[in-house]
């Protein structure tokens, strides 16, 4: 079986030319507090856009209506690497390296730190299900984990192998959370009552993927940093095809989201600058393909926000970014 799926995945693997769409515009907020690496945005039902910064200790909001920025202090090493907002309009972030989950009241700034189980440390990305569950991974750790809101109990499922890395994560339809394992050829994902974990492995053995989204019609595509790649994996026809963007294998897609026509949005930190990339399923071209200005380094995590259809990321050089997709 894996000989066939890799044979597939090889036919179907292929560079395409991009074909225009108009060209997003992009706007470019620099955060007031320097070298802090503002990341992985999230957006409130006013608009508000909250971020953590990983290095300087911090949640903070940008409104911009009224191009503000606002800062809360965390506790000197907290180490935020990534935040939500979730369902119960509090702001939830992950202590990465002070090893808690964290709920931030935005009104009161007032802070309640939820312990995770023994030997469960390096909480990395968060994902609200809807449905009274955040989902993580710890990634140092070997974990995914369930944080439930009623009563805040954390169950964690351990990797079966070493140094798994889990890393991005995103709920589907279902319910079911789906996550990159970044030290293996791996997809994990959890079945969301029993905890049972299935492993799907993808067809070549040197890919290493980092992000990860679940789009409409329920297909998992994923950033594979490793070898360039766009994947699309089809869980229930557990099919994968694949695609190299124009920048060919030299390709490292980072952060990734979906937006609502089912367009794959990603950004290449190969390029230095970075270069803003979408694929479209339809016709199977790279739509977009775009210099971010003075972005070096990396984007690592991104979002869609359907109210207003643009993307939301920080930037490794400091800046907060918007881009209206087209």
């Amino acid at each position: 079986m894996r000989a066939l799926l890799a044979i597939l995945t090889t036919l179907l693997a292929h560079t395409v030319a991009a074909q225009s769409l108009p060209a997003p515009q992009i706007d470019y907020w620099k955060v007031p507090w320097d070298n802090s690496r503002p990341r992985d945005p999230d957006v409130d039902a006013n608009g508000i856009v909250w971020f953590v910064g990983q290095t300087a200790d911090y949640v903070a909001s940008f409104d911009p209506a009224k191009q503000q920025f606002k800062k809360i202090d965390l506790e000197r090493g907290t180490g935020p690497h990534n935040l939500i907002v979730g369902e119960d309009r509090f702001i939830w972030y992950s202590g990465n390296r002070a090893g808690y989950i964290g709920r931030l009241d935005p009104k009161g700034g007032q802070i309640q730190k939820i312990a995770l189980p023994e030997g469960v440390r390096d909480p990395h990305t968060l994902i609200d299900d809807r449905r009274g569950h955040i989902w993580f991974t710890a990634q140092g750790a070997n974990y995914i984990g369930r944080l439930t809101l009623a009563g805040r109990k954390v169950d964690a499922v351990k990797m079966p192998a070493a140094n798994s890395l889990p890393y991005g994560i995103v709920v589907d339809a279902n319910g079911r959370p789906w996550a990159n394992l970044l030290g293996t050829n791996k997809l994990a994902t959890l079945d969301p009552k029993k905890l049972a974990l299935e492993l799907i492995e993808l067809p070549r053995a040197d890919a290493r993927t980092r992000r990860i989204g679940v789009a409409a019609d329920g297909a998992i595509w994923y950033a594979d940093y490793a070898a360039g790649y766009i994947g699309r994996y089809d869980p229930r026809q557990r099919k994968f095809r694949e695609w190299l963007p124009p920048t060919g294998a030299d390709a490292h897609p980072y952060a990734m989201a979906i937006d609502d026509r089912r367009r794959v949005w990603f950004v290449d930190t190969g390029a230095q600058p970075n270069r803003l990339m979408a694929f479209d399923p339809q016709s199977e071209k790279f739509v977009v393909d775009t210099q971010l200005r003075e972005t070096r380094g990396a984007v690592r995590h991104m979002v869609f926000n359907a109210a207003a259809r643009v993307l939301w990321f920080g930037t490794d050089t400091n800046e907060l970014v918007r881009v209206q997709v087209p």
